[in-house]
């Protein structure tokens, strides 16, 4: 296999939005954070992660397609309490848990459409 220049490590993760107001809020109740300014013209806002790749809401171009699966997800230790949050939060859950072997998982929507999905580990007892 030939050398690559680019590495295998993802950088920072966008959110395509059309109201940077409205979901600094969402996300900002989705994930238990206090929104920041954004940057970038109001653009850009930077979700405060704990670990891995950076996450941006990103309000550059409203007009994006919603179209497909997520892109990402979210892991979580407790799918009963997370499927609770976003009930909540009056989310739109796309899917019911589904359990894989490996993993369980969730899925749902952003206010714009954006399809976003949680996961969580099986447990190893």
């Amino acid at each position: 296999m030939p050398d690559s220049p680019v590495r295998r490590h993802v950088g920072q993760v966008f959110i395509p939005v059309r109201d940077m107001r409205k979901a600094a809020r969402w996300y900002g109740a989705l994930l238990g954070f206090t929104p920041e300014l954004p940057s970038h013209g109001g653009t850009i806002l930077d979700v405060p992660v704990e670990e891995g790749p950076t996450l941006a809401l990103d309000a550059n171009r409203p007009d994006f397609s919603t179209d497909g699966p997520p892109r990402f997800f979210f892991w979580t230790d407790d799918m009963e309490a997370t499927v609770g949050h976003l009930q909540r939060l009056d989310v739109r859950i796309t899917s019911s848990v589904e359990d894989i072997g490996s993993v369980s998982f969730v899925q749902f929507e952003d206010p714009d459409g954006t399809p976003l999905m949680v996961c969580q580990r099986a447990s190893s007892s």
